[in-house]
């Protein structure tokens, strides 16, 4: 059986998805995607740098990109980190091309890059923590504190399992059986965005996430977004 946290196995299903990920994760989550990503820009503390500039972590098509530059004009670069070039490719074609002279790119395992320590103002990520598993989870944690400054800033957010909401069986329903039922009907019986259910169910919440973090030496602030379908970490290196 294949390793789904293993890191060529995530860049194979998000290269395969990239064409279609971005109609198809907007129309199926009911637009609560995009309003995550607002939620989680809105949830992370203003960077204190003048022309901050940071890392967005499993950054996939960028789409967070507008709601932070809108938030935080001061912005003058962000570094898009994502094992998926396909992805990077598509936001750049589709949704950013205006802003590439504020948008750098590094096609790399994450978790095995260099970033230098100590170089970012900010780190922001969206839908990229389920697809790393607890073990993983401690890595990026250790990573997010080496890479900020003092002072430096963070936000994370991740579809989750809503563990005591009274609607959480229809809401794995959709995203278990129905969007992967959808996805082999209306597009060529590929498996590939079922997988993202598997890791959100998988994933849990964000609240161990938290702990690793404070281990580490963050402020963490731990938070949920309707019901649980959604949980975040923010904070600030002290």
């Amino acid at each position: 059986m294949a390793d789904i946290y293993d890191p060529g196995f995530v860049k194979g299903v998000f290269d395969r998805c990239s064409e279609r990920y971005i109609a198809f994760s907007l129309i199926f989550s009911f637009g609560f995607t995009e309003r995550w990503r607002r939620q989680c820009v809105e949830a992370m503390p203003a960077p204190s740098a003048e022309g901050a500039r940071g890392y967005d972590l499993m950054a996939g098509t960028g789409e967070v990109w507008p709601h932070l530059l809108k938030r935080f004009d001061g912005i003058t670069a962000i570094t898009a980190v994502d094992i998926s070039s396909g992805m990077h490719r598509r936001a750049m074609a589709r949704l950013h091309a205006h802003r590439a002279h504020r948008i750098d790119f590094i096609e790399d395992d994450l978790l095995a890059s260099d970033l230098p320590p100590e170089s970012a103002d900010f780190v922001i990520s969206t839908f990229g923590l389920k697809t790393f598993n607890p073990a993983q989870h401690a890595r990026l944690a250790a990573l997010v504190a080496r890479v900020l400054k003092p002072g430096g800033v963070f936000s994370m957010i991740e579809a989750s399992d809503p563990k005591g909401w009274w609607l959480r069986p229809l809401y794995l329903l959709h995203l278990k059986t129905v969007l992967p039922l959808i996805e082999r009907l209306f597009l060529r019986g590929a498996q590939d965005f079922a997988m993202i259910g598997t890791y959100s169910t998988n994933f849990g919440d964000a609240s161990g996430l938290a702990r690793l973090l404070r281990d580490q030496g963050l402020e963490v602030r731990f938070s949920k977004y309707f019901f649980g379908c959604a949980t975040g970490v923010a904070g600030r290196k002290v």
